[in-house]
Formats: structure tokens, sequence, C-alpha cells
């Protein structure tokens, strides 16, 4: 409970920018504080739509800096959340505070630790934190011929912001060089990708293959105090057994086994700690979430695979499950620049999230399906939305990753069981999800 929060009085006014899986969390835990007397959603979903908790706010774009200040300015809106990448690359943070209005994430210098791969690995090198080998290309041929000495398997990256789909690990040359030909097409037409290239057109970056095992280590900042997260582990990959193309990610648990005390110590002297201290060096203080993806190989080093600076979807849902600390005060507190002395406080329960995706998910999902079953959500299972729509005929299925349905348990086996009772009880024509999330951890 952060030291700050018997200061506020309980009629504290949220804004949650985003529409995901991750801000319907935001949201409901934010709710929950008795600081809060209303918590807004810029637009929201179908899920916080129907929370009788929680005010939609359709008509504004998350990407609607500027509309969002002057609602915020308005609406004495005391504390805003950004939730996805997009707006905070849009300079979202920095519009806020030169209005004087609090506000949590990075300022868009900041930001390019996700937003440019390239900014992203410059910065690694330069204050070195341990990463993949790497570089970065513009022309295609140079690209290629990289791969052809690089030998495979090897990493392509697209350099701009790619909602978590910009990123081939390609096992084979054939597969590295079809994604440079993607990523760096001959005209717009050829992007397959959806990627949002930086000014100074289409880059991508190319890196070594690390084995080991992910993980997601991610922390709050508030520009020199860093408060970690509880830890974390995604599946990226479609289907069960961890095959098929790569997605935002398709379930995720907490705690994470693979981060034991030693990784955990290492990431943080090794990883993050670096990153705040080179930021602010650099003169671009980072306050916001920062997410690292870790890769611990083998032999126990740990690498950093990539930043994020925004928490993870779906890590967020089982996280949040356990958080017990009002997440409005330690929000505020950061965004004051006044986190030392919080503390985080953790349910001792594992939390699990399994993802139910649209039909064609990732590369053409299908949009529009009613949603025709839900289960009740309750203090141990809660069915989080992502790409969903209040319409007038009813709930419909509105993205590719659809819902997120997560569990506490006294283990993460039962936390997993309740997790897919729950998935089972939500109906929509060509739900898919992968029935082996956790697998990592539980050994099957």
């Amino acid at each position: 409970m952060s030291q700050h929060a018997v200061n506020q009085s309980p009629s504290l006014q949220v804004l949650v920018v985003g529409n995901g899986g991750r801000e319907h969390a935001f949201a409901w835990k934010l709710r929950q504080s008795p600081l809060v007397a209303q918590v807004y959603v810029a637009p929201g979903n179908g899920g916080t739509d129907r929370d009788a908790g929680l005010v939609n706010l359709p008509h504004l774009a998350a990407t609607d800096v500027v509309g969002l200040r002057q609602w915020a300015q308005a609406n004495g809106i005391g504390l805003t959340v950004v939730g996805p990448e997009a707006p905070l690359a849009a300079g979202l943070v920095d519009e806020f505070r030169a209005h004087g209005l609090p506000v949590f994430g990075p300022t868009q210098a900041a930001a390019q630790l996700e937003s440019s791969k390239a900014f992203s690995k410059a910065f690694m090198q330069r204050h070195g934190i341990p990463t993949a080998a790497y570089d970065t290309f513009t022309d295609a041929a140079l690209a290629h011929a990289y791969i052809d000495r690089m030998g495979a398997p090897i990493v392509v990256k697209a350099d701009g912001l790619a909602a978590g789909k910009g990123v081939v690990v390609a096992m084979t040359l054939a597969e590295a060089h079809e994604a440079v030909d993607f990523m760096l097409p001959k005209d717009e037409s050829g992007n397959h990708f959806g990627v949002q290239h930086n000014a100074g057109g289409a880059r991508v970056v190319i890196e070594e293959f690390l084995q080991g095992e992910e993980a997601s280590f991610i922390v709050v900042c508030d520009g020199h105090t860093v408060l970690p997260l509880a830890t974390s582990q995604d599946h990226k990959r479609l289907l069960d057994g961890d095959q098929g193309p790569n997605t935002g990610g398709m379930g995720a648990y907490s705690p994470a086994p693979v981060v034991t005390p030693a990784v955990h110590d290492k990431a943080m002297r090794e990883i993050i700690l670096p990153t705040i201290a080179g930021m602010a060096a650099d003169g671009i203080p980072y306050t916001g979430f920062l997410y690292a993806g870790l890769m611990i190989t083998p032999s126990g080093a740990v690498k950093t695979l990539e930043f994020n600076c925004r928490m993870g979807d779906p890590e967020t849902q089982p996280i949040l499950m356990r958080l017990q600390s009002d997440l409005a005060a330690v929000l505020l507190a950061a965004a004051r620049q006044s986190l030392a002395g919080t503390e985080l406080l953790w349910d001792e329960r594992c939390a699990l999230g399994v993802v139910l995706a649209a039909a064609g998910y990732p590369l053409q999902p299908r949009k529009g399906d009613a949603i025709t079953a839900l289960p009740t959500d309750s203090a141990e299972g809660v069915v989080f939305h992502a790409g969903t729509q209040a319409t007038p005929a009813g709930l419909v299925t509105s993205g590719g990753r659809v819902m997120c349905a997560t569990a506490l348990g006294d283990g993460l086996e039962e936390a997993r069981a309740r997790a897919y009772a729950l998935a089972e009880g939500v109906a929509f024509a060509g739900a898919q999800f992968r029935r082996d999330i956790g697998h990592r951890a539980l050994g099957h």
C-alpha cells in the first residue's frame, strides 16, 4: 500500500486509455480502490461496457491525444493510465504533462524503447545491457546477404510498432528471407504484417537466435524508483506444444518458476536498473511500466529479447488477479515521481489466463460473431474482454484475441483447471484456444 493513499479523498476520477484485455483488467482493478469514485475507459470494449462500475468513452480513440487531454481536463480526471503502445508512441504522456494532468506512462522519447527496435538495440549496446547480437537494415539485398552469412535459426524483427506480431523466429533460411520480403516490401501493398513503420521508412533488425526459456519481467518505474511486479510467463505460439505462428499471446500465468530468486536478482541488477539509469543518463527519464522480455539460457545467463513500454497482454490479467495492493494509489504515486517507500502485496496463490481467439487469428481474424454464452465472474475467476463490442443485437467479437479467462488457484494446476472451466463457459462461433497453458511450469 502506498504511503500516499491516506492523503487522497475517495473521489479520484480515473481514465484508462485503450480497448484491450489489459485495459479491462486495469479498469477492473482500479475501480476496487477506496480512492476511486469512477473509472472511465477510452474507448473501452464490450466487457468494460457490461460492467456497471465502469464508463466507456467510445467516441475517444486511444490515439486521439489532444481529444483525450481535453476530455480529461473538462472532467476532472485525477489519474490517467495508458494501456497500449500506440498512444505512448504518439506522445499522450507528453501532452497530458504539458497541461499539468497526472498521467502514468513513458514519454514519447522514452517509449522508443518499444516503438523502435533499432533505438532499443543501440541503447542496450551503449549501456552494456545483455542482449542478442544484431544488425539493422533498410536495404533488403543487404539483409538477405546478412542472413546467408549468419545462417539459421535467426530472428527478424520489424522496426516499428507491430502489436506483438512483427517478429519472426526463422528456423530455416527460407523463412528468414520470406520475413525480410514481408517487412521490407517493394510497395505498401506487400506489407502483410500491419507494421507501422517509423519515420525514415521500413527497417528491420536481424539478430542472433537465443536458446532458452522466455519470461516476462515487468516493473513499475517513476523515473528513479523501481518496483518489480510478480513474475509471469506467456505463451506466444498459436498452437499446443508451442507450435504454429507467433501471436500477441495465447495465455499466461504468474508466478513463473523459471524466474528463480537468482534470475530475478540478475534481471534487476544487469537489465532493469541499468536501463533506468541509462535512460536518465541519456536525458530521457523512464516512467511507467517497463516490460523486459527475458531469455534465460540453460547456463543461467539472462539476456534481453526486447523491451515493451507497457504491461504485457495477457500477462496483465493473471498479475492483477494476484495484486492485493491498491493499484490506483501505486500508480498515482508513480505519476508523482514518489514511489519510494511503496511496497506491493501479492496473493500467494497462482493465477493463469487462457486467451480465446477468433476464427482465423492471427493472420485473418474474423469479426462480428455473436457471443452467445459467458460464465459469471467471481473472486476466483474473471473473463477479461479484449476483442468484444456491444451492439444493439448483443455482444460480438471485434478482434483477434477476444477474451482471457483468468483464475486463481492454490497451485498452478488448480488455477489452470478453473481457468479452463471458465473458458469452456464462453461460446462464439470459431473460438480457438490452447489446451496447454502453463505446460512449461507444470511439465505437462
